[in-house]
């Protein structure tokens, strides 16, 4: 059976390229073959023509780097708040008791609401008209956000913020996940997810210049903050239209011979298809929830985010209230998300290097959980809080693209990338609701109750790692028993597509 043939002719649209026929031939021959799989796709690209260094190099630069600027704009406009507020946002729109609190949490409504539609959309729209739209209109309202007057307008602003974030970063991990094998996959995952150390340092970096502009034009320098923040989202956006890459069936950068070998490469490492020509129903989107895998790793990265946002949105207060002034606040909240860059990507660049991914996230979690000791231990001594804080940031942003990446290069069929990738992020963003209110200002300078449950949630990510492991482990002795074998063979041929991972030439990574 040729891998990019299909076998239902009322759900599946066939797709050939006759100039083609001679690999594909080729491809079935091997596909038959017990020859190692890395052996079949180097036989593959040689009989095709294809240098398949040169390929990758070529994917890294076309794929990469304008997903790394998305999402740097993304994260930089979603937590600028917290930098706008020790330049006197919550005294100048007059707010009071948890309503700062509330205009964070009210983000996560549509954020988390949206996460599974979205990435149910990309297939309809291309995602390089999906993606820069959605850019443009959150950078806007960003600007929005440096001319509110009040407590309503403020909360309205961050409510279509979420509105208009809620694809980015679930539809960015999907479409990597369709370009890269699973030892391919951890190092540009990371460089991507990374960028949310860098955002977080370039805004404590520009609130740190922006002090200079408080009241010019009359504008408070906290205002200048989204504004200036937002104009260059916009501006990004138009030229995010041209650099974002489709999913690699429709990849404008590629060649058609390109594009069929890459299929093809991520079929035969896979063991199963992707399914990319199927049309797919909610039926399809709800059976992948009857998976154990999906909801574990969505428990994991649950876990991970309440001590994630709740150190993104209040680091530079904490580190304030260690005596520094405000602006000097927003320079030393920098240095530990630089540490945090160079780490996620040494931590990546090893786990792909022995192609292991638990030790690697128990090492990472390990390192933020002492960081949360160090912040909630020593009270009285800043610059072991302040240690603390790097600790934190290192380990906390190097275990979130860990459990990510090793679940969606888990998942095989689109539907089930798309639909894991979405509900893991979606379900996993309600601990930031959870950071927010944790975090509360009656409890500063030492915010205990915030820290005590940071330190328990990491611990439980812990747990719930060790548990997606397990399972891992075990379905993949499961997939090899002949019972297991023939109940999924009975399956027609639509529904074994579909299936991706459950297919037992799947074999889960760990």
């Amino acid at each position: 059976m040729s891998s990019s043939s299909v076998h239902d002719e009322k759900n599946i649209e066939l797709v050939k390229d006759p100039e083609q026929s001679s690999s594909l031939e080729s491809l079935s021959e091997i596909g038959e073959s017990n020859i190692d799989p890395e052996l079949k796709v180097e036989q593959l690209a040689e009989e095709m023509g294809i240098n398949h260094r040169k390929l990758m190099w070529k994917i890294d630069v076309w794929v990469v780097p304008p997903f790394c600027l998305l999402y740097f704009l993304s994260f930089l406009d979603r937590v600028n708040i917290s930098n706008a507020n020790l330049y006197g946002l919550t005294a100048d729109l007059n707010l009071v008791g948890n309503q700062y609190n509330t205009a964070l949490a009210v983000f996560f409504v549509p954020y988390i609401t949206f996460e599974v539609l979205a990435n149910y959309c990309i297939k309809f729209v291309k995602p390089h008209i999906w993606l820069s739209t959605l850019v443009l209109l959150f950078g806007g309202i960003s600007i929005g956000l440096g001319f509110v007057q009040n407590f309503a307008g403020l909360v309205a602003c961050r409510f279509f913020i979420g509105v208009t974030e809620a694809s980015t970063f679930p539809s960015i991990f999907y479409l990597l996940s369709t370009y890269y094998s699973k030892v391919e996959s951890q190092r540009r995952f990371s460089l991507f997810f990374s960028c949310t150390a860098l955002s977080g340092a370039a805004s404590g970096a520009i609130a740190y210049k922006i002090h200079d502009l408080n009241m010019v034009h009359g504008l408070e320098s906290w205002r200048w903050i989204f504004i200036i923040e937002g104009a260059i989202t916009c501006g990004c956006a138009f030229l995010l239209f041209f650099l974002i890459a489709d999913f690699p069936e429709e990849a404008r950068f590629l060649t058609a011979n390109e594009r069929q070998f890459l299929k093809a490469k991520l079929e035969i490492l896979s063991g199963t298809q992707s399914a990319f020509e199927i049309k797919n129903t909610l039926k399809d989107v709800a059976k992948c929830f009857k998976d154990w895998l999906i909801w574990l790793s969505a428990w994991c990265y649950f876990f991970l985010i309440i001590p994630s946002y709740g150190y993104a949105y209040f680091a530079a207060t904490i580190i304030n209230q260690m005596g520094y002034t405000a602006v000097s606040a927003q320079q030393h909240s920098v240095y530990p998300w630089v540490c945090a860059f160079g780490v996620i990507n040494v931590v990546a660049f090893f786990s792909d290097r022995f192609q292991k991914r638990l030790p690697f996230f128990i090492g990472c979690s390990t390192m933020a959980l002492i960081g949360l000791a160090l912040v909630l231990g020593s009270p009285d001594a800043p610059k072991t809080r302040y240690a603390g804080c790097f600790l934190t940031a290192s380990g906390l942003y190097s275990a979130m693209p860990l459990i990510v990446c090793w679940s969606s290069i888990n998942m095989s069929s689109h539907i089930r990338k798309s639909v894991s990738t979405a509900w893991q992020i979606g379900f996993g963003n309600i601990g930031g609701i959870i950071s927010i209110f944790i975090f509360l200002a009656k409890d500063s300078p030492r915010y205990v109750p915030g820290l005590s449950v940071c330190v328990g949630s990491v611990s439980l990510a812990i747990f719930t790692g060790i548990a997606y492991f397990y399972a891992c482990y075990r379905f993949n002795n499961i997939k090899q028993t002949d019972a297991y074998k023939q109940e999924f063979n009975a399956l027609s041929e639509r529904e074994q597509i579909l299936a991706g991972d459950k297919n037992p030439r799947f074999v889960y990574m760990y």
